[in-house]
């Protein structure tokens, strides 16, 4: 009975130890399972076409579209001013008095000239007639009626002398009374009353400006210039006429000007200092908002992208070599890399000149937990960010290039 007794102690120990061993496997294999890190979680955005305008915001300043110098035509004392410095005023408004009395002294002087000129020349008129009839009877010598004719054209000539004489006289008058040529803002006044000035002399006494309209002249680069060119030559930028002489403008405190302007011309030479043509719009300013030599930043657009791509700023890196490069999810989920060509920064955005496609899901968020070939889970999709008019500031052009 002994005998027996044991070998059924050692197959329950058996059994007993397997079952032991089989537990202990199963909680490894579900630790094992626990600890298994999950796939990292990525936000991506969906790449599309979409039409979009194009513009490029430029640094300019204004300039008024009228500026006259008020300058004396004549030297005398002034003997009073005509208007309140800063005003509006009109073309042909008294601004100046000069003293009259010398130039007024001259004129009637050479106003009495001229009349005693007239009150000689009847008679001479007479006598040369008569003497010519005398001449024609032999009555007088040839030489008794040269001297008579001679003496008439010399009074004829002397009434036209003291004629222009006295119209000389009466424009220097005129000159005492100083008149605004223009209309316009005149600035402050340059001369006192008591102070003596002279004809044309370099220093102005005022400057009036006429700055509604006003013009904007700003500077382009000649290498935007001909890339603009190529790009509408090969047809991937469709330009309009009449939409690319529509400005848009910004002022010095980053508000938007609310009426538009129009592009007049872009200057023919190129300035060898900057490498940049001129280019110079003008706005409508009934409200005196924009003042001649103000700093604006004017938006001048170029055409219609038809088929732009464009793709978050935060979804776009540099390699070793300082090239961007975005990552993508492919259809396996996977991350791959792709190189891309950038053509500008607009607004937040990045427009890819090629290296992405339709359909392309570009990583946005996550992009530091993954590698290229590793698989991911996307969890959502973001914005596609897409915006009906992108324009280009310097400093993004910057940055791109």
């Amino acid at each position: 009975m002994k005998s027996c007794a044991e070998p059924i102690r050692i197959s329950r120990l058996c059994i007993l130890t397997i079952a032991v061993f089989t537990l202990l496997l199963g909680a490894c294999g579900q630790q094992q399972a626990q600890t298994s890190p999950p796939l990292p979680e990525v936000m991506t955005v969906e790449v599309k076409e979409q039409q979009i305008e194009l513009t490029t915001e430029l640094p300019g300043r204004t300039s008024a579209h009228l500026i006259a110098e008020v300058r004396p035509q004549v030297s005398g004392i002034i003997k009073k001013r005509h208007f309140k410095e800063g005003s509006f005023v009109k073309e042909g408004q008294l601004l100046y008095q000069i003293d009259p009395a010398p130039f007024k002294a001259a004129y009637d002087s050479a106003a009495a000239s001229l009349a005693r000129a007239q009150a000689n020349l009847p008679a001479l008129k007479s006598r040369a007639g008569r003497y010519r009839e005398l001449l024609a009877g032999g009555a007088v010598s040839q030489q008794d009626f040269d001297d008579v004719d001679s003496a008439f054209q010399q009074a004829q000539a002397e009434v036209a002398y003291w004629e222009a004489a006295v119209q000389s006289a009466r424009i220097n008058l005129g000159y005492t009374r100083v008149t605004a040529p223009i209309s316009g803002r005149i600035g402050k006044s340059n001369m006192t009353e008591g102070a003596l000035a002279t004809a044309n002399q370099p220093v102005p006494l005022a400057t009036i400006q006429q700055f509604d309209p006003i013009y904007v002249d700003v500077p382009q680069s000649t290498t935007d210039l001909l890339r603009l060119k190529r790009r509408i030559e090969s047809g991937s930028l469709s330009a309009e006429e009449e939409s690319q002489k529509k400005v848009g403008l910004f002022l010095e405190d980053g508000s938007e000007y609310p009426i538009e302007g129009t592009l007049e011309f872009r200057d023919i030479t190129v300035d060898p200092s900057s490498s940049t043509v001129s280019l110079r719009a003008m706005f409508p300013n009934p409200d005196d908002v924009l003042l001649p030599g103000m700093f604006v930043r004017a938006v001048v657009r170029e055409g219609i992208e038809k088929q732009a791509i464009l793709i978050p700023q935060e979804a776009v890196s540099r390699d070793p070599k300082g090239n961007p490069v975005t990552l993508i999810v492919d259809r396996d989920g996977i991350v791959q890399q792709r190189s891309i060509v950038i053509d500008r920064a607009i607004g937040n955005q990045w427009l890819v000149a090629s290296g992405l496609s339709t359909g392309d899901r570009v990583i946005v968020e996550g992009m530091l937990k993954v590698r290229p070939g590793v698989p991911v889970r996307v969890v959502a999709s973001g914005e596609d960010g897409r915006i009906p008019v992108a324009h280009t500031t310097p400093a993004q052009a910057a940055e791109t290039n």
